[in-house]
């Protein structure tokens, strides 16, 4: 019986979200049907680098990736931004974190349209995905229809994987390690993400924002915690991390005074293994995420597996995991993106993303400063959460069962070689009528 077949185009082998979530999706896909001939289509993203694979001797993933598309394939999956899905197999699925935003650009509801089913990560992203909708225009700027949504969409969370992301003893000759344990303080703020394009506080994950209320809750305290920002921009060059040191310099000076808390910056990038390190560092007391807008949040998710309080934005995709009641989730307003952050056919003008508020931020930090046992308390609860909903295994069930309801069956041709009719004595001129 011939399999199958399935050609997966995704970042897999770089180092950044979309390889991440890719490398998720396709071994999920991979253990739930083994039955499939699972071929992949490594592609490039951003700036980020390659050799993700081979840096982790994942040789699983790494010996399916084929050079091109020779034939047509059963099933074509996309791991991608929808602006670039395109259909060229048989049955076409997009998979897609979604948008950070209140409005997608047209030509993503487009690319969404050209295939037989998406897969986002939160239901941000579904539900922003089906309230748009536009004029289609011809070439004289007429009216000529509507741009909506048309094909289905589902949700598809970003399970965390449990053996990766879990309490450790932590390597005492691992140089992250070294260098957290050399931290004077013994209660650090953790905030983890990329310090994207913006204006002081006009940046998607809002790094600057988040700085600068962490300055002002603690200027001035005798006794004051420390915050680790795990960041860069561009890349890990010593350019990028003089950018990044001058603009944390440039909101200290703002905030100003001189008894300021300190700021230690992690510059470039960590394994898995020790990014899990600096989740459970005993030093780590907490994560923070005044961010506008998350297609999902990944970090978020991982970093509940530490049993950990987190501070988080009320709105956007990590809702989905991050429970009310055992999380401290600032609220805030919508605001329309500033032409800083604006980013074509992505980050549009006319859209809106959130703004938390300034005051509950700062009520936040103090809260788990002052009460951290209590909070602790509910980052546990949140963990059996994690665990029992939002865990890689319950992701993949849960693509199993979409895969099940959607994707229809293959029937292929086959070459029937029957046996030759054997002689049983007969002549050939019997007549017959």
């Amino acid at each position: 019986m011939n399999k199958t077949t399935v050609i997966i185009s995704s970042p897999v082998d770089t180092y950044s979200g979309y390889g991440a979530r890719s490398r998720d999706f396709i071994s999920a896909l991979i253990k739930e049907r083994p039955e499939w001939d699972v071929r992949l289509l490594s592609q490039r993203w951003g700036n980020t680098r390659f050799n993700y694979l081979k840096d982790h001797n994942d040789t699983e993933l790494g010996k399916l990736i084929i050079q091109g598309v020779k034939q047509k394939p059963d099933v074509w999956i996309q791991i991608t931004v929808p602006n670039e899905f395109q259909r060229v197999g048989s049955y076409n699925i997009g998979v897609t974190a979604g948008i950070e935003t209140t409005v997608c650009d047209p030509s993503w509801l487009e690319g969404v349209n050209r295939m037989d089913l998406t897969l986002t990560s939160a239901n941000h992203g579904k539900i922003v995905f089906g309230a748009n909708t536009f004029d289609k225009m011809d070439g004289q700027k007429k009216k000529i229809g509507e741009i909506k949504l048309e094909r289905p969409i589902e949700v598809l969370f970003e399970g965390v994987n449990l053996d990766k992301y879990k309490r450790v003893t932590l390597d005492s000759n691992s140089e992250l390690v070294s260098t957290l344990n050399s931290i004077k303080e013994s209660f650090c703020f953790l905030v983890v993400g990329h310090w994207l394009q913006g204006d002081f506080k006009e940046d998607r994950k809002n790094i600057g924002g988040t700085i600068e209320r962490f300055l002002v809750a603690f200027k001035n305290k005798h006794v004051k915690p420390a915050l680790i920002l795990k960041t860069q921009a561009a890349n890990s060059s010593i350019m990028d991390k003089s950018a990044i040191l001058k603009k944390i310099d440039e909101i200290r000076k703002a905030v100003g005074g001189e008894n300021l808390p300190n700021i230690y910056l992690l510059h470039g990038e960590l394994s898995d293994e020790e990014v899990n390190m600096l989740y459970n560092h005993n030093k780590v007391k907490a994560m923070v995420s005044l961010t506008k807008g998350e297609g999902f949040g990944r970090p978020l998710l991982e970093f509940t597996t530490t049993g950990k309080p987190i501070i988080a934005s009320a709105w956007s995709g990590h809702t989905d995991f991050l429970r009310k009641d055992l999380n401290l989730l600032v609220g805030g307003k919508l605001d329309t993106i500033h032409p800083s952050a604006q980013i074509k056919n992505m980050l549009l003008g006319e859209s809106k993303w959130f703004t938390a508020d300034e005051a509950q931020s700062l009520t936040a930090y103090k809260e788990v400063y002052k009460h951290y046992k209590r909070y602790a308390l509910n980052g546990k609860k949140q963990t059996g959460v994690t665990k029992k909903y939002f865990s890689f295994e319950a992701m993949q069930k849960e693509l199993g069962s979409i895969l099940t309801k959607y994707t229809p069956k293959f029937v292929k041709e086959v070459d029937l070689k029957l046996p030759q009719p054997k002689s049983i004595g007969l002549t050939n001129n019997i007549k017959i009528g």
